[in-house]
Protein backbone atom coordinates (compact mmCIF):
# COMPACT_ATOMS: atom_id res chain seq x y z
CA UNK A 1 0.00 0.00 0.00
CA UNK A 2 1.00 3.18 -0.77
CA UNK A 3 3.07 5.05 2.27
CA UNK A 4 1.21 7.66 4.06
CA UNK A 5 2.91 10.16 6.36
CA UNK A 6 1.22 9.38 9.59
CA UNK A 7 4.10 11.16 12.01
CA UNK A 8 3.05 14.70 10.75
CA UNK A 9 -0.38 13.94 12.75
CA UNK A 10 1.31 12.65 15.67
CA UNK A 11 1.87 16.25 17.57
CA UNK A 12 -1.62 17.71 17.26
CA UNK A 13 -2.84 14.22 17.65
CA UNK A 14 -1.00 14.40 21.27
CA UNK A 15 -1.86 18.23 21.88
CA UNK A 16 -5.78 17.13 21.07
CA UNK A 17 -5.94 14.29 23.16
CA UNK A 18 -4.04 16.10 25.91
CA UNK A 19 -6.56 19.21 25.40
CA UNK A 20 -9.56 16.05 25.76
CA UNK A 21 -7.77 14.65 29.42
CA UNK A 22 -7.25 17.76 31.17
CA UNK A 23 -10.70 18.54 29.70
CA UNK A 24 -11.55 15.62 31.64
CA UNK A 25 -9.78 15.88 34.83
CA UNK A 26 -11.28 19.31 34.89
CA UNK A 27 -14.96 17.16 34.61
CA UNK A 28 -13.56 14.70 37.49
CA UNK A 29 -12.86 18.11 39.74
CA UNK A 30 -15.96 20.41 38.97
CA UNK A 31 -18.57 17.38 38.30
CA UNK A 32 -17.05 14.05 39.70
CA UNK A 33 -18.53 10.86 38.32
CA UNK A 34 -21.92 9.36 38.95
CA UNK A 35 -20.88 6.14 40.52
CA UNK A 36 -23.26 3.54 40.44
CA UNK A 37 -25.62 2.31 43.61
CA UNK A 38 -22.23 -0.90 42.89
CA UNK A 39 -19.59 2.25 44.41
CA UNK A 40 -21.40 4.14 46.90
CA UNK A 41 -23.28 2.71 49.73
CA UNK A 42 -27.26 2.70 49.74
CA UNK A 43 -30.93 1.51 48.59
CA UNK A 44 -31.78 0.85 44.82
CA UNK A 45 -35.00 0.18 44.00
CA UNK A 46 -37.03 -0.82 41.06
CA UNK A 47 -40.80 0.29 40.67
CA UNK A 48 -44.42 0.10 39.05
CA UNK A 49 -47.01 1.96 38.92
CA UNK A 50 -50.41 0.69 37.79
CA UNK A 51 -53.43 0.05 38.99
CA UNK A 52 -54.11 -3.61 39.64
CA UNK A 53 -56.42 -6.23 37.87
CA UNK A 54 -57.29 -8.64 40.14
CA UNK A 55 -57.34 -9.29 44.11
CA UNK A 56 -56.62 -12.66 45.55
CA UNK A 57 -57.21 -13.95 49.14
CA UNK A 58 -57.35 -17.06 50.57
CA UNK A 59 -59.61 -18.68 53.95
CA UNK A 60 -58.94 -21.91 54.55
CA UNK A 61 -56.69 -24.08 57.01
CA UNK A 62 -53.87 -24.90 54.12
CA UNK A 63 -50.86 -22.92 53.81
CA UNK A 64 -51.25 -21.55 49.77
CA UNK A 65 -48.65 -19.57 48.00
CA UNK A 66 -49.27 -17.77 44.65
CA UNK A 67 -46.26 -17.78 41.65
CA UNK A 68 -45.93 -16.34 38.77
CA UNK A 69 -42.88 -17.41 35.77
CA UNK A 70 -43.32 -16.22 31.79
CA UNK A 71 -45.59 -19.24 31.12
CA UNK A 72 -47.55 -19.93 33.86
CA UNK A 73 -49.19 -19.25 37.26
CA UNK A 74 -48.99 -22.22 40.18
CA UNK A 75 -50.62 -22.13 43.19
CA UNK A 76 -48.70 -24.40 45.63
CA UNK A 77 -50.43 -26.13 48.03
CA UNK A 78 -49.35 -27.24 51.54
CA UNK A 79 -49.99 -27.78 55.22
CA UNK A 80 -51.41 -30.22 57.85
CA UNK A 81 -54.64 -31.20 56.58
CA UNK A 82 -54.18 -30.13 53.26
CA UNK A 83 -53.15 -32.47 49.56
CA UNK A 84 -49.57 -31.21 49.09
CA UNK A 85 -49.70 -30.44 45.59
CA UNK A 86 -48.66 -27.38 43.09
CA UNK A 87 -51.77 -26.36 41.02
CA UNK A 88 -50.44 -25.07 37.79
CA UNK A 89 -52.50 -22.72 35.08
CA UNK A 90 -51.10 -22.36 31.94
CA UNK A 91 -51.55 -19.08 30.15
CA UNK A 92 -51.80 -20.50 26.71
CA UNK A 93 -54.87 -22.03 27.99
CA UNK A 94 -56.00 -18.96 29.95
CA UNK A 95 -55.16 -16.38 28.30
CA UNK A 96 -56.87 -13.48 30.42
CA UNK A 97 -56.91 -12.60 33.57
CA UNK A 98 -61.10 -13.39 33.11
CA UNK A 99 -60.45 -17.08 32.16
CA UNK A 100 -57.51 -17.89 35.25
CA UNK A 101 -59.97 -16.41 38.00
CA UNK A 102 -62.21 -18.37 36.61
CA UNK A 103 -60.07 -21.73 37.12
CA UNK A 104 -58.53 -20.02 40.23
CA UNK A 105 -61.38 -19.77 42.18
CA UNK A 106 -62.31 -23.71 41.41
CA UNK A 107 -59.52 -24.02 44.29
CA UNK A 108 -61.19 -24.61 47.84
CA UNK A 109 -60.77 -21.05 49.73
CA UNK A 110 -59.43 -19.36 46.99
CA UNK A 111 -61.19 -15.94 45.76
CA UNK A 112 -59.92 -13.97 42.88
CA UNK A 113 -61.65 -10.76 42.81
CA UNK A 114 -60.97 -9.61 38.84
CA UNK A 115 -60.68 -6.23 38.34
CA UNK A 116 -59.49 -6.28 34.38
CA UNK A 117 -61.01 -9.36 32.99
CA UNK A 118 -60.00 -8.70 29.73
CA UNK A 119 -56.03 -7.68 30.32
CA UNK A 120 -53.39 -10.60 29.17
CA UNK A 121 -52.20 -12.77 31.60
CA UNK A 122 -48.72 -13.24 29.92
CA UNK A 123 -48.44 -9.70 31.21
CA UNK A 124 -49.32 -9.99 34.53
CA UNK A 125 -46.39 -9.99 37.88
CA UNK A 126 -46.44 -9.41 41.66
CA UNK A 127 -44.92 -7.31 43.99
CA UNK A 128 -41.83 -8.54 45.28
CA UNK A 129 -42.39 -6.58 48.97
CA UNK A 130 -44.76 -8.54 49.58
CA UNK A 131 -45.65 -12.11 50.95
CA UNK A 132 -46.89 -14.10 48.17
CA UNK A 133 -48.28 -16.74 50.64
CA UNK A 134 -52.38 -16.24 50.39
CA UNK A 135 -54.01 -14.81 52.99
CA UNK A 136 -57.56 -13.34 54.16
CA UNK A 137 -55.38 -9.86 53.21
CA UNK A 138 -55.81 -8.75 49.63
CA UNK A 139 -52.72 -9.58 47.79
CA UNK A 140 -52.67 -7.50 44.27
CA UNK A 141 -51.67 -8.74 41.00
CA UNK A 142 -50.41 -5.95 38.49
CA UNK A 143 -50.54 -5.89 34.67
CA UNK A 144 -47.33 -4.88 33.11
CA UNK A 145 -47.37 -2.63 30.01
CA UNK A 146 -49.82 -0.24 31.66
CA UNK A 147 -48.00 3.09 33.48
CA UNK A 148 -49.18 6.22 32.90
CA UNK A 149 -47.05 8.13 34.78
CA UNK A 150 -43.39 9.87 33.75
CA UNK A 151 -40.61 9.91 35.40
CA UNK A 152 -40.95 13.48 36.46
CA UNK A 153 -44.23 12.29 38.39
CA UNK A 154 -41.95 9.89 40.49
CA UNK A 155 -39.41 12.12 40.98
CA UNK A 156 -42.07 14.38 42.61
CA UNK A 157 -43.25 12.30 44.81
CA UNK A 158 -40.04 12.27 46.27
CA UNK A 159 -38.57 15.22 46.34
CA UNK A 160 -39.42 15.85 50.24
CA UNK A 161 -36.20 13.60 50.45
CA UNK A 162 -32.69 14.22 49.99
CA UNK A 163 -30.10 12.19 47.99
CA UNK A 164 -32.34 10.73 45.64
CA UNK A 165 -32.06 9.78 41.96
CA UNK A 166 -34.19 8.24 39.79
CA UNK A 167 -33.76 6.44 36.40
CA UNK A 168 -36.65 5.03 34.00
CA UNK A 169 -36.32 1.79 32.47
CA UNK A 170 -38.06 0.46 29.70
CA UNK A 171 -40.32 3.23 27.49
CA UNK A 172 -44.07 4.13 27.21
CA UNK A 173 -46.11 2.08 29.17
CA UNK A 174 -43.51 -0.75 29.48
CA UNK A 175 -41.50 1.62 32.08
CA UNK A 176 -40.42 0.78 35.46
CA UNK A 177 -38.38 2.76 37.62
CA UNK A 178 -35.09 2.24 39.70
CA UNK A 179 -34.94 4.45 42.51
CA UNK A 180 -31.52 5.24 44.27
CA UNK A 181 -30.80 6.80 47.79
CA UNK A 182 -27.59 7.26 49.62
CA UNK A 183 -27.13 5.64 52.27
CA UNK A 184 -26.75 7.82 55.91
CA UNK A 185 -25.63 7.22 59.57
CA UNK A 186 -29.25 8.15 60.99
CA UNK A 187 -31.54 5.47 58.60
CA UNK A 188 -31.31 2.27 58.50
CA UNK A 189 -32.01 0.17 55.33
CA UNK A 190 -35.55 -0.73 56.35
CA UNK A 191 -35.90 2.90 57.38
CA UNK A 192 -34.59 4.43 53.67
CA UNK A 193 -36.98 1.84 52.24
CA UNK A 194 -40.14 2.39 54.12
CA UNK A 195 -39.21 6.48 53.67
CA UNK A 196 -39.53 5.87 49.77
CA UNK A 197 -42.16 3.06 50.11
CA UNK A 198 -44.89 5.98 52.02
CA UNK A 199 -44.13 8.56 49.46
CA UNK A 200 -44.91 6.27 46.50
CA UNK A 201 -48.00 5.11 48.30
CA UNK A 202 -48.85 8.42 49.40
CA UNK A 203 -48.53 10.26 45.60
CA UNK A 204 -49.66 7.01 43.94
CA UNK A 205 -51.97 4.89 46.11
CA UNK A 206 -50.67 2.11 48.17
CA UNK A 207 -52.81 -0.96 45.93
CA UNK A 208 -51.18 0.81 42.51
CA UNK A 209 -47.67 0.57 43.55
CA UNK A 210 -45.70 -2.60 42.98
CA UNK A 211 -41.87 -2.91 43.76
CA UNK A 212 -40.24 -4.90 41.12
CA UNK A 213 -36.81 -5.72 43.33
CA UNK A 214 -34.96 -3.88 46.43
CA UNK A 215 -31.38 -4.26 46.58
CA UNK A 216 -28.79 -2.53 49.47
CA UNK A 217 -25.32 -2.39 49.07
CA UNK A 218 -23.37 -1.88 52.24
CA UNK A 219 -20.05 0.94 52.92
CA UNK A 220 -18.29 -2.24 53.24
CA UNK A 221 -19.31 -3.99 50.43
CA UNK A 222 -19.04 -0.36 47.95
CA UNK A 223 -15.24 0.51 49.11
CA UNK A 224 -14.82 -3.19 48.21
CA UNK A 225 -16.04 -3.42 44.66
CA UNK A 226 -14.01 0.26 44.04
CA UNK A 227 -10.74 -1.04 45.37
CA UNK A 228 -11.04 -3.73 43.81
CA UNK A 229 -11.55 -2.12 40.61
CA UNK A 230 -9.12 0.32 40.93
CA UNK A 231 -6.61 -3.04 41.47
CA UNK A 232 -8.02 -5.32 38.59
CA UNK A 233 -7.34 -2.41 35.99
CA UNK A 234 -3.91 -1.86 36.99
CA UNK A 235 -3.09 -5.62 37.05
CA UNK A 236 -4.42 -5.33 33.40
CA UNK A 237 -2.30 -2.65 32.60
CA UNK A 238 0.63 -4.09 34.26
CA UNK A 239 0.05 -7.29 32.34
CA UNK A 240 -0.27 -6.22 29.12
CA UNK A 241 3.47 -3.92 29.86
CA UNK A 242 4.75 -7.64 30.77
CA UNK A 243 3.68 -9.30 27.71
CA UNK A 244 4.12 -6.34 25.18
CA UNK A 245 7.93 -5.72 26.34
CA UNK A 246 9.00 -9.58 26.13
CA UNK A 247 7.25 -9.92 22.98
CA UNK A 248 8.66 -6.76 21.44
CA UNK A 249 10.69 -4.74 22.77
CA UNK A 250 10.46 -2.31 26.13
CA UNK A 251 9.42 1.24 24.19
CA UNK A 252 6.64 -0.90 22.12
CA UNK A 253 5.06 -1.80 25.39
CA UNK A 254 5.17 1.63 26.76
CA UNK A 255 3.66 2.96 23.69
CA UNK A 256 1.05 0.45 24.12
CA UNK A 257 0.47 1.14 27.55
CA UNK A 258 0.11 5.02 27.30
CA UNK A 259 -2.59 4.45 24.33
CA UNK A 260 -4.63 2.17 26.91
CA UNK A 261 -4.12 4.73 29.65
CA UNK A 262 -5.20 7.37 26.86
CA UNK A 263 -8.39 5.44 26.13
CA UNK A 264 -9.49 5.34 29.53
CA UNK A 265 -9.13 8.61 30.33
CA UNK A 266 -11.01 9.31 27.22
CA UNK A 267 -14.01 7.11 27.99
CA UNK A 268 -13.83 8.31 31.58
CA UNK A 269 -14.38 12.27 30.19
CA UNK A 270 -17.03 11.20 28.07
CA UNK A 271 -18.49 9.67 30.89
CA UNK A 272 -17.81 12.54 33.64
CA UNK A 273 -19.62 15.35 31.27
CA UNK A 274 -22.10 13.39 30.27
CA UNK A 275 -22.92 11.97 33.74
CA UNK A 276 -23.34 8.48 32.93
CA UNK A 277 -23.99 6.02 35.40
CA UNK A 278 -20.69 4.80 36.16
CA UNK A 279 -21.68 0.87 37.18
CA UNK A 280 -19.57 -1.91 37.08
CA UNK A 281 -21.25 -2.86 33.84
CA UNK A 282 -19.54 0.50 33.00
CA UNK A 283 -16.40 -0.80 34.18
CA UNK A 284 -16.86 -3.81 32.05
CA UNK A 285 -16.45 -1.49 29.16
CA UNK A 286 -13.25 -0.11 29.90
CA UNK A 287 -12.16 -2.88 30.51
CA UNK A 288 -13.54 -4.37 27.27
CA UNK A 289 -11.56 -1.23 25.17
CA UNK A 290 -8.63 -2.49 26.94
CA UNK A 291 -8.32 -5.82 25.44
CA UNK A 292 -9.17 -4.63 22.17
CA UNK A 293 -7.55 -1.29 21.48
CA UNK A 294 -3.97 -3.67 22.72
CA UNK A 295 -4.79 -6.28 20.19
CA UNK A 296 -5.29 -3.53 17.51
CA UNK A 297 -2.20 -2.25 18.63
CA UNK A 298 -0.06 -5.49 18.74
CA UNK A 299 -1.17 -5.99 14.67
CA UNK A 300 0.43 -2.69 14.79
CA UNK A 301 3.73 -3.28 16.40
CA UNK A 302 4.06 -7.05 14.77
CA UNK A 303 4.22 -4.94 11.26
CA UNK A 304 6.44 -2.58 12.31
CA UNK A 305 8.94 -5.54 13.72
CA UNK A 306 8.31 -7.13 10.60
CA UNK A 307 9.24 -4.20 8.17
CA UNK A 308 12.42 -3.33 10.66
CA UNK A 309 13.78 -6.34 9.02
CA UNK A 310 12.78 -6.26 5.35
CA UNK A 311 13.06 -2.33 4.90
CA UNK A 312 16.82 -2.42 4.64
CA UNK A 313 16.79 0.84 2.85
CA UNK A 314 16.05 3.47 5.17
CA UNK A 315 17.96 5.62 7.18
CA UNK A 316 15.85 6.82 10.17
CA UNK A 317 12.69 5.13 11.75
CA UNK A 318 10.01 7.12 10.41
CA UNK A 319 9.48 5.65 6.82
CA UNK A 320 8.97 2.17 8.97
CA UNK A 321 6.61 2.85 11.11
CA UNK A 322 4.77 5.16 8.27
CA UNK A 323 4.84 2.15 6.11
CA UNK A 324 3.51 -0.14 9.07
CA UNK A 325 0.53 2.37 10.01
CA UNK A 326 -0.19 2.35 6.18
CA UNK A 327 0.09 -1.30 5.48
CA UNK A 328 -2.48 -2.04 8.50
CA UNK A 329 -4.67 0.94 8.47
CA UNK A 330 -7.47 -0.52 6.38
CA UNK A 331 -7.73 -3.70 9.01
CA UNK A 332 -7.94 -1.09 11.27
CA UNK A 333 -10.84 0.60 10.03
CA UNK A 334 -12.62 -2.14 9.04
CA UNK A 335 -12.42 -4.33 12.30
CA UNK A 336 -13.33 -1.12 13.84
CA UNK A 337 -16.52 -0.80 11.76
CA UNK A 338 -17.41 -4.04 11.66
CA UNK A 339 -17.83 -3.72 15.65
CA UNK A 340 -19.40 -0.81 16.01
CA UNK A 341 -22.39 -2.22 13.89
CA UNK A 342 -22.94 -4.49 16.21
CA UNK A 343 -22.63 -1.86 19.23
CA UNK A 344 -24.77 0.54 17.58
CA UNK A 345 -27.08 -1.93 17.14
CA UNK A 346 -27.32 -2.83 21.34
CA UNK A 347 -27.35 0.43 21.74
CA UNK A 348 -30.37 1.32 19.71
CA UNK A 349 -32.25 -1.45 20.92
CA UNK A 350 -31.45 -1.88 24.41
CA UNK A 351 -32.19 0.05 27.40
CA UNK A 352 -30.99 0.88 31.10
CA UNK A 353 -27.44 -0.64 31.89
CA UNK A 354 -26.87 -2.55 28.56
CA UNK A 355 -27.34 0.67 27.03
CA UNK A 356 -24.64 2.24 29.23
CA UNK A 357 -22.56 -0.36 28.12
CA UNK A 358 -23.11 -0.33 24.72
CA UNK A 359 -22.13 3.53 24.41
CA UNK A 360 -19.50 3.62 26.47
CA UNK A 361 -18.18 0.52 24.23
CA UNK A 362 -18.74 2.85 20.88
CA UNK A 363 -16.47 6.02 22.57
CA UNK A 364 -13.97 3.14 23.29
CA UNK A 365 -13.81 1.68 20.15
CA UNK A 366 -13.57 4.94 18.28
CA UNK A 367 -10.22 5.99 20.96
CA UNK A 368 -8.80 2.46 20.67
CA UNK A 369 -8.54 2.89 16.65
CA UNK A 370 -7.57 6.52 17.00
CA UNK A 371 -4.81 5.87 19.76
CA UNK A 372 -3.39 2.81 18.05
CA UNK A 373 -2.16 4.61 15.13
CA UNK A 374 -1.47 7.85 16.53
CA UNK A 375 -1.19 7.87 20.50
CA UNK A 376 0.72 4.78 20.42
CA UNK A 377 3.21 5.02 17.24
CA UNK A 378 3.84 8.60 18.30
CA UNK A 379 5.44 7.97 21.51
CA UNK A 380 7.49 4.93 19.77
CA UNK A 381 8.57 7.28 17.32
CA UNK A 382 10.08 9.51 20.21
CA UNK A 383 11.12 6.94 22.06
CA UNK A 384 13.55 5.82 18.64
CA UNK A 385 14.36 9.03 17.84
CA UNK A 386 17.89 8.04 17.71
CA UNK A 387 17.16 4.63 16.37
CA UNK A 388 19.74 3.20 14.13
CA UNK A 389 19.09 0.69 11.39
CA UNK A 390 22.02 -1.95 12.73
CA UNK A 391 20.38 -2.19 16.13
CA UNK A 392 16.84 -2.04 14.86
CA UNK A 393 17.39 -5.11 12.35
CA UNK A 394 19.42 -6.98 14.85
CA UNK A 395 17.01 -6.88 17.49
CA UNK A 396 14.04 -7.47 15.22
CA UNK A 397 15.74 -10.66 13.60
CA UNK A 398 16.52 -11.66 17.20
CA UNK A 399 12.87 -11.17 18.15
CA UNK A 400 11.35 -12.95 14.93
CA UNK A 401 13.81 -16.31 15.33
CA UNK A 402 12.86 -16.39 18.93
CA UNK A 403 8.96 -16.82 17.18
CA UNK A 404 10.39 -19.18 15.17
Amino acid sequence: MKRLNFNKGFIPCAVLSLAVIVFGIVGLVTKGINFGIDFKPGLIEEVRVAPPVAEVTYNGSAKVAMELSAGQLDLVISGLGAVNETRSFNFAEFTTVGTLAAEMNKVSGVNVKVLNADFASTKLFLNSAVSNQLTDSVLYVYPSGTSEITTDDVRSALASLSGIDVKQLGQGADASYQIRMGATKELSQADMQESVNNQLYSAFGKENVAIVKTDFIGSSMSNSIASKSILMFVLTVALIWIYAAFRFHWDFALGSVIALIHDTMIMLTFITWTQMEFSTTVLAAVLTIIGYSINATVVILDRIRYNLVYMKDVKTFTPILNQSLSDTLVRSILTTVTTLFAVISLYVFTTGSIKDFSLALIVGLISGMYSSIFISSGFIQFFRRTWQPEFGVHHSLKNVKADE
